[in-house]
This record gives C-alpha cells, structure tokens and sequence, in this order.
C-alpha cells in the first residue's frame, strides 16, 4: 500500500506541511527585513498550495521546466547580490523564498517534501538572525507545533507505504488524535526546554549580528540637519529606545537631549569640525561633572536607557549629566555639550545616566561668562528677511534683561502660530521667513528655528537643541516607550547669571490621541516587547547571575519571614481548625461521601451515559466501524450473563455455530453477519439491524449453559 492510496493521514500531512512554511515565511516577514515584491510573492504562492491541497487548483508543470527555473535563478543570485539588493543575507533570503514558492507549488514526492521542510527551516532560521521583535516567539511556537504535526504525519506515511503493511485506522478520529498528540508533544518540549532558557545565556545573535544590514537610521541626530528632516522622522512611529526612571514612580516629563547645533545658513543647522574631547570610561563608570558640580542642589535624576537597533551614535540625556554608567571604551565630548560614541558603537546601546534636571538654567553654572568663541558662532546668522529681526525687536523693545525677551519670543510663538506635522509643500529660499509670515504653522523645527534666529537678531547666543520629548509611559512594563514620533527640537539660549537655559516655543500637538483600546493593546504590547528585549535578545551572563542573585535573595527573605512567625501561626491555625473542625464535621463527611461516590462512579456512568449516546447514533443510521465493536462487546456481555460467554482463540463466526441453544445460535449468526458488514464492509445500514438483534437476544429466556471446547 503506497502513502498516496493512505487518504486518511494525507491532507493533515499537505496542510501541516503548508502551514510550517507559511509559519517560517511569517517569522522573516515579522522582522521587517523582507521586501514587498518577494512577500507578495511568496504569500500568492503560498495560496496557490493551499488552492492545490483543496484540489480547487490544478498545476502540472514537466520537472525540465521547474530544473531550468531554479538554474536561471541560482545563476540570477550574484546579479542581485552585488547589483540590486547589495547585501548578501538579503539575496540568500531571496533565493530561499524564490525556491520555497518552486518548491510548494511542484513538490509530488517524499523527496519534494524533504526539501520543503529544509526550505522552511531555513526562514526560521534567517529569522532568528534578522528578528528583534517579540512576535519571532508566537511564529516559532507555531513553526514548532506545525512541525510536530508534519513529522509526525510523515512517520505515519511512510510506514504505510511499506510493503506488506496493512494499516487500520479510524477515519472519523484519525486527525483529531494527531492533533492531540501534536499538542502535548508541543507543550512537552516548551516544559522541558522553559528551564533550560533562563540557564543559557543566548550567544548565537552575536556571532551572525555581523551579517545584519542596518535598517533603521536616526536622521537629526547627526552633525548636520536639514529642516525638515525632524518633520519627516515625526511621521514613523518605530520604536526608537524605552527608558526606565530609576528613581521616581510617577510620570515624568522630560527632554532627551541628544545634541545641540550652533551654526546656521539659513536652511540647515550644522557644527563645524571642533575641538573634541574624548572622555576614558573606567569599569563602565564615567564621571561628566566635577565635585563641585555634583554637590550642587537641584532635582536629580538616575534612569536606565536602551536603545533599539539603528545608526546612531548620540547618547539621549536627560538635564545637566553627572555621570554616566556604560560600557564602552570611551565617549566624546562634543564643544556644544553633546556626547557621541564615534565608530564601534554597539549594537542595542544600554546605559544608566545621572543628571541633575533644570529648573530655571543650567544647574552647573559657575557664573563665568560665555567665551568670545562661543559667543560668536552662537549669534551668527546669514542674510535673512529683514523682517525676522523687525519683529523680534518690535516684541521685546520694552522688555530690560535677556531672560524676559526669551520668555516673551517663547510665548508669542506658542500662542500666535498653529502646531502641525504636514511638511512645506514647495522649498522656499527662506524657510524661517516663510514659517512667521506665510504658514503660520509647522512642527519643532520649524519653532526652535525662528526662536533661534530671533533671539540672535537682538543679541542672545542661542543654538537648536534635538532629542526626544518625555515619551509614553507604559504602566504594564514601568519603562517610556520613545518613538520617533516623539522627535523633538527646542532652543538653549545663553543668559547672564543662568548660562545654558532651555526654551520650548512649540505649542502642543492638537491632535495627539488620548488613552483608547488600541493604545491599551499598544502598551500591551509594548510590554511583551520589554520582555523580549530584556530577557531574550539581551539575556547574557551578567543578567543571568543577576537573576539567579535575586531569587537566592527572594528565598533567603521567604524562609526568613517563615520561620520568624511559623510557631504562632502554626498555633492559631490549629486552634482554628478544631473550631471549624467541629462546626463543619456533618457537611464534611457529607461532602466526602459525595467525592467518593463521584470517584466510584463516576468513571462507570460516563462510560455508560458514552455508551448510550453512541447506541442511539447508531439507531439514527450514523454508525462507524467502531460502533460495531462496541455493540458486540454489549452482545457478549449479555451473553455472559446468562452463562455463555467465548472463548478468546475462536473467531466471532466460529462463536455463532458452536453455541449449543439453538435460538441463541440463530440470533447470534445475523447478529454476526450484520457485524461483519458494519466492522469490515462499512456499510452503515447494517447498524440498525445490530440493535433489533441485540434488543431480541437481550429479551430472549434460554437457559444457561457454556459452548463445549474445540477439539484439539
């Protein structure tokens, strides 16, 4: 008997196997490496299979045609990679899905299905490598429990396709048990292996991190911004970096500074190449402030930072950073008080910073005056519309110190003009000019631009500072969820007797969307996304120690707390059972009584009540071959009850003529032929007539007596 003439197992098997690629396919398209063209194309093949397994679908193309297929494009390979995709995990992850669609749509034999399998191991395996997201593990629980099932369906093919082999089985059950057993096998491994995860720090990441291209950049973060470029950034909502505040419980609202720029042409801030200072971190500790900084009063602030993957090099802090715990080689101190990481930044960046946050001016201003160097390139401006300065003057004649023009500029712009994200339409050779006199609106940018601009034109060193604004907070996991939507940019204005003092004219985002389902189940989700990063991606030996130091602790604490109460609880819980001991005794051994009874019978009456359902299916015409069993075992029973019962080395035919009464020999050979029809010839109309049989024995008088044995 071949595997293809075996039905019964053959369209689990097709569709198991469908589903295991599909569910590979579906782990590389979670990471968001794979292009739209070679999705779509993998998803229609995909649906063809599917198509072809219902047998809604016929292809047959000759073996020649499908060989010179995958030739061609094996030979296509070089071509996309040094030519078109320029990477070459991404051509190999093409030529796999190019030959997983071949394959799925022409596979016929055991051979074709081998292939297949190795194909879609292959996707789970190029998605572990490219996936940082959370959603890798519900395609690899399903990729593991698809491939139980293909496996364990091809066991079963190809031990029927054995020569000789002839297979029962039950028809109606057959897949339902399969799936069952692919269930418990499934939940079997993740049992056994859920211990094994938290003992092994995860190193094969790191050893094929290098084959990863880089998919996501930070543009604005750079030494060079062009307006407009926070504008676009504002319009993703990639998840840029979570933060943690150590020290504090409640929300906060707090600006990530990234870096600061002092130089402007009119369309585009920019820091020329300075003098740099590169800063030696000493075991992962770097120290930013000096002793006399550090001791000065001021809100602080210590928080934990971690970056997803992406190209920039900019360390996010928070105020006036004391210091710094990373571990890094060195950090680079920029002349406008950013800090950088330069070449070997590593991949999803973690960092602890502690900073002093300002209230009212740099918190580490020793009053000394700004040097005429910084002063200079903090006041430059290029030829602009005279009416920017035209105006700033006019809004702050009456005003007597630097720090009430600032204020009153910031003021102005957040009431005056409107917040929105839509980008200029057409390039304007003057973007600041065309903000305060023609759109009236515009984004960050846009605002800390014209703030900028008009503080220089009456006198105030200022410069564009970028980063991130506070970010969402997320109860479920305790960590800020920054997006890119959360980009920010605000002024730094240098006031007398204050130094570097922030300034934001942006007035709030109208349409910033309030608390919602989807935002509940973004959160959730977001939490999941912790998890993963925490205990998974960044799992390694320091953390696994750390786990394996808190537990030690939580016991340490558990046994300590147990045993300083444990004689008086012990005391007055015996005392409060002999109470209820005696007040509840009667229901007690009530309710035992009942759970006996219960455990007695139960099993009986449900085998009964199974029984009873299946009689009366059977009475409906619904019999199965099993049911022809079950109702002889009841034939026999009754028998045996009235002292005949057979022998177990004669056959059911051989039991009907040796039975001595002869209206009990007469029953029991229709009752045996209705049988044999019912068990071996699946003919279902035979079903109705077991039961008048058995109903007719069951009321028949005959007396007892046992068959004589064989002769030997």
């Amino acid at each position: 008997m071949t595997a293809t003439r075996w039905n019964a197992v053959e369209p689990f098997f097709q569709f198991s196997l469908l589903a295991l690629l599909a569910s590979g396919y579906l782990a590389v398209v979670g990471s968001g490496y794979l292009d739209t063209p070679t999705a779509i194309l993998t998803a229609l093949g995909l649906l063809a299979r599917a198509l072809l397994c219902a047998g809604w679908l016929k292809l047959d193309l000759p073996q020649n045609v499908i060989n010179a297929i995958t030739i061609a494009y094996i030979g296509f390979w070089p071509v996309d990679y040094l030519y078109l995709s320029r990477d070459f995990l991404t051509a190999t992850v093409h030529l796999v899905f190019f030959l997983a669609i071949v394959k799925i749509l022409t596979a016929r034999t055991d051979r074709d299905y081998f292939y297949v399998k190795i194909i879609a191991f292959l996707e789970l395996l190029a998605a572990s490598i490219l996936s940082s997201s959370a959603n890798y593990f519900l395609f690899l629980a399903l990729f593991l429990f698809f491939g139980v099932a293909t496996f364990a369906a091809s066991e079963i093919r190809s031990a029927a396709a054995r020569p000789g082999v002839i297979v029962r089985h039950t028809q109606r059950r057959l897949n339902t048990r399969l799936t069952g057993l692919t269930v418990f096998t499934v939940l079997g491994i993740l049992a056994l292996t859920g211990s094994l995860f938290f003992l092994l720090p995860r190193t094969a990441r790191a050893a094929f991190q290098h084959f990863i291209p880089q998919r996501y950049h930070l543009p604005g973060f750079s030494n060079e911004v062009t307006l407009g470029q926070i504008g676009e950034l504002k319009m993703r909502s990639t998840a840029v970096m979570h933060i943690r505040i150590i020290n504090a419980t409640a929300p906060m609202d707090v600006k990530w500074r990234g870096n600061a720029l002092m130089q402007f042409d009119g369309k585009r801030w920019f820091n020329t190449a300075g003098s740099s200072e590169i800063l030696r971190v000493e075991d992962g500790i770097l120290r930013l402030a000096t002793v006399e900084e550090t001791l000065r009063r001021g809100p602080r602030i210590s928080y934990e930072v971690a970056m997803q993957e992406s190209t920039s090099d900019v360390l996010f802090l928070a105020g006036a950073p004391e210091s710094v715990r990373i571990f890094v080689p060195r950090i680079i101190r920029t002349p406008s008080g950013s800090y950088r990481l330069g070449f070997g930044a590593p991949d999803r960046l973690r960092y602890i910073g502690y900073s002093i946050l300002e209230v009212d001016g740099d918190p580490r201003y020793d009053g000394e005056p700004l040097s005429p160097l910084l002063r200079e390139i903090n006041l430059q401006l290029p030829p602009l519309d005279p009416r920017i300065a035209a105006l700033a003057r006019s809004l702050t004649a009456n005003m007597l110190t630097d720090a009430q023009r600032a204020r009153f500029l910031e003021n102005y712009l957040r009431t005056h003009y409107a917040y929105t994200t839509e980008l200029p339409r057409r390039e304007t050779p003057d973007p600041v000019a065309d903000f305060l006199f023609h759109r009236r609106k515009g984004h960050c940018e846009y605002f800390a631009s014209a703030l900028a601009v008009m503080l220089r034109s009456i006198g105030i060193p200022a410069r564009v500072a970028t980063g991130f604004q506070s970010g969402v907070y997320n109860p479920f996991s305790g960590w800020y969820l920054v997006r890119a939507s959360d980009a920010h940019s605000w002024v730094e204005a240098w006031l007398p007797a204050k130094g570097w003092t922030t300034f934001d004219p942006t007035p709030p985002d109208p349409n910033q969307s309030g608390a919602s389902l989807s935002t509940r189940l973004q959160l959730y989700l977001d939490a999941m996304q912790v998890f993963w990063q925490d205990w998974v991606l960044s799992y390694d030996l320091e953390r696994q120690l750390n786990l394996a130091a808190q537990m030690e602790q939580s016991s340490r604490n558990f046994q300590l707390k147990w045993l300083d109460g444990s004689l008086t609880r012990l005391t007055a819980r015996a005392k409060a059972g002999f109470a209820a001991a005696k007040h509840y005794s009667p229901r007690a051994a009530l309710a035992v009584t009942l759970l006996a009874a219960v455990c007695l019978l139960g099993p009986f009456l449900w085998r009964r009540w199974l029984a009873l359902i299946r009689v009366r299916r059977v009475q409906r015409g619904e019999a199965s071959a099993s049911d022809a069993t079950l109702l002889y075992q009841r034939m026999l029973a009754s028998l045996r009850r009235r002292g005949i019962e057979k022998p177990v080395w004669i056959t059911p035919a051989e039991f009907a003529r040796i039975v001595p009464d002869p209206q009990a020999a007469a029953l029991l050979r229709d009752f045996t032929a209705a049988y044999n029809h019912l068990r071996f010839g699946h003919h279902a109309e035979a079903a109705p007539k077991l039961v008048q049989i058995l109903d007719r024995l069951e009321q028949t008088h005959f007396p007892k007596q046992k068959p004589p044995r064989p002769a030997a």
